[in-house]
């Protein structure tokens, strides 16, 4: 086992720390408008009221503290969702634990669910869903390591056509490559976007297609992967990316996006990325927004089109970048963005925990509400291993309802 993943096995922090380490900073950059909208054709949006969803949060802790069976979920994060065409939801996580969970009590005698120190930690998992009612884990990792040292983390996924104009769907789901390194690469250095496609109904992985290898830019912080966020419009899916400019230095990381015709997620040459001022497939991305010093986001946010206009969420920047959600909005995903707008702080258990990875569910939104989750983690590398032995709660999402309202 490499070094690396002995020390992940230890902590057990998977890609959260990963990403509370780069949360989102104030967007204020503004470049030109690719989208093809004007400002008047969209209105500003801003979180309206939100509040805990604790049905689905309160399902996860059911499904993960369930011990029926021993190689299925106990907790996990980076957390995406996709429906699939008879109605499941497919749930995917990157770094995730596996085994039995017991009590409470827990051995020191608080009322805390608990997993053993030794219990399995996968690099990704998936987890089907039926009727709101989480029922199976697939054999996991569902995606094998690409080579030594290296690993897969799962990101968003969309149902789409097997090819342009095809009437066979299949599940297509972004990946992101990551490569062993030492500090302060310790989750891993950014390598390779990648798209997995998966057959359906049975969720088989046919294959597994590299569309942006990043090694060959030699500044690992300039490294770009794709895929946090999708956004469908007309014939184009959106895919959101960002690089890791904060895992090298206390500089902001950057957003950026693609485009790809529907159906041609696993289509190298089908990607278009934006360069500033136009889509193209031979130039490197430029940002959409932060501008590497002091503005940009983390490299996990989410954002969602309601009537015209896109809605992205983050982490807020400052003092409350570990705890409170925020967001910006755009007439088009090359912006510019505006904000950010009003910031809310959703409920995370006592001690030195994070909240990271907002992301919006659309599969269970509707009626003017949106779904959003949050990934809940321990702050401190050294002792975060025994704490999320403790308390299998830090390791699990957690849910929110909001309404999006026109901003002032």
């Amino acid at each position: 086992m490499p070094e690396d993943a002995r020390a992940r096995q230890r902590t057990g922090t998977g890609v959260g720390l990963l990403l509370a380490l780069v949360l989102g900073a104030v967007l204020l950059t503004a470049l030109p408008n690719g989208g093809g909208r004007d400002a008047d054709d969209c209105a500003p949006l801003t979180v309206g009221s939100w509040s805990a969803n604790d049905r689905l949060t309160g399902e996860f802790a059911r499904y993960g503290d369930d011990g029926a069976r021993t190689d299925d979920w106990t907790g996990g994060d980076g957390t995406h969702s996709v429906r699939l065409p008879d109605g499941r939801l497919l749930w995917l996580f990157s770094d995730t634990y596996l085994g039995q969970v017991y009590g409470p009590p827990n051995p020191l005698g608080e009322s805390f669910a608990w997993r053993d120190s030794a219990a399995p930690l996968v690099r990704n998992s998936a987890v089907l869903m039926r009727g709101g009612r989480l029922e199976a884990t697939l054999p996991a990792p569902l995606f094998p390591d690409p080579g030594p040292d290296q690993w897969r983390w799962p990101v968003a996924a969309r149902v789409e056509p097997r090819s342009p104009g095809s009437d066979e769907l299949v599940v297509r789901v972004l990946l992101w490559v990551r490569t062993a390194g030492r500090s302060p690469w310790i989750y891993g250095v950014p390598t390779a976007t990648e798209v997995a496609t998966l057959s359906l109904p049975d969720l088989r992985v046919e294959s597994i297609t590299k569309v942006l290898d990043e090694q060959r830019v030699k500044d690992p912080s300039r490294r770009v992967l794709f895929g946090t966020t999708l956004v469908e419009e007309g014939e184009w899916t959106y895919v959101f990316g960002g690089d890791d400019g904060q895992a090298a230095s206390r500089t902001a990381s950057s957003a950026y996006v693609a485009r790809v015709p529907k159906g041609g997620l696993a289509e190298p040459g089908a990607w278009e990325y934006w360069d500033g001022s136009e889509w193209t497939t031979g130039a490197r991305p430029r940002p959409v927004l932060g501008d590497g010093r002091r503005t940009g986001v983390g490299s996990a946010f989410s954002v969602v089109q309601q009537n015209g206009t896109y809605v992205l969420f983050t982490m807020a920047a400052g003092t409350k970048g570990l705890a409170a959600v925020t967001s910006y909005w755009a007439c088009s995903p090359t912006g510019p963005w505006h904000g950010p707008e009003r910031d809310f702080t959703p409920s995370l258990p006592a001690g030195q925990v994070a909240a990271y990875n907002p992301q919006a569910h659309l599969e269970l939104s509707g009626g003017g509400r949106l779904v959003l989750s949050y990934d809940v983690n321990w702050l401190e590398t050294t002792l975060a291993s025994a704490q999320l032995s403790r308390n299998v709660s830090l390791y699990r999402p957690r849910f929110v309802t909001l309404r999006l309202t026109p901003a002032r």
